[in-house]
């Protein structure tokens, strides 16, 4: 019996010992499969979404053929594994957003610019893309079949009002396929994030001073109820904001949205 008992422990140890190490082996996936190769799909009939996180607010929407830029920073170099972009989405005018050396330095012959006044007000004469579309807050506009709709961001704080004042950037809602895609750009938890409706994939910023806390990321997105939502943008003054705070309180209050981590700080 004293045997039997010593070979259930040693069993229970085995098992425990195989969890940590598959547990282990998940997250070393999620950590590797994102800046290289991350790709989800929008649906068996209409294609592969790619969704490519470069840094903070820079990332490559890939869908068939077209390659949509988001804030694109970092030069030429961070763009090296993609095609010339087909659309160019710039949401700011800080240097995280919108930097007018990576944007020469881009073959944009072919490509779309869309941006707010703002951005486009600052665009020097040498630079050429194909066309430049201006849109403002609540504008809207359709491009190769993708939908693209101007969204506000702006502070709410007092103290942080300065930063981004309400009607000069733009967040965006993207249809691509049958998906609806916000893309916060710098905001706080405003009415216009929280009434957004039918959002399938949401890139949600938070990082102090310069936008908001996890908390109330949480309570925005908790708020608007994405599928599938990516925190992004979360790099604060001193330190990485807490991404898994986020994680956790998001599913605490819904467990159906799917709080996605990608790696934006290589």
């Amino acid at each position: 019996m004293k045997n039997f008992s010593t070979f259930l422990c040693l069993m229970c140890l085995f098992v425990v010992s195989c969890k940590s190490d598959k547990s282990s082996t998940n997250t070393a996936v999620v950590e590797t499969s994102t800046k290289a190769v991350v790709a989800e799909t929008v649906s068996e009939s209409e294609g592969t979404l790619g969704i490519h996180p470069i840094s903070h607010a820079t990332m490559v929407l890939s869908y068939g053929e077209d390659n949509i830029y988001v804030d694109p920073t970092g030069g030429k170099e961070a763009f090296e594994s993609f095609a010339a972009p087909t659309i160019v989405l710039i949401t700011d005018i800080h240097g995280d957003h919108m930097d007018i050396e990576t944007l020469k330095a881009l073959d944009l012959s072919t490509t779309v610019v869309i941006a707010p006044k703002a951005v486009t007000d600052q665009f020097p004469k040498d630079l050429e893309p194909k066309t430049i579309v201006t849109l403002n807050n609540g504008d809207q506009t359709t491009l190769n079949s993708y939908a693209i709709e101007a969204i506000p961001m702006y502070n709410l704080r007092a103290e942080a009002l300065k930063f981004h004042p309400k009607g000069r950037g733009n967040g965006y809602v993207l249809t691509i396929g049958s998906e609806r895609i916000y893309i916060s750009g710098d905001t706080e938890d405003i009415p216009e994030m929280r009434n957004l409706e039918r959002i399938d994939r949401a890139f949600v910023c938070m990082n102090l001073p310069w936008t908001m806390t996890v908390d109330k990321a949480a309570e925005a997105v908790l708020e608007f109820k994405p599928k599938t939502v990516y925190p992004y943008h979360y790099r604060g003054k001193d330190s990485l904001s807490d991404v898994g705070k986020f994680k956790r309180l998001v599913n605490q209050g819904d467990a159906n949205i799917d709080v996605v981590q990608l790696d934006w700080y290589q």
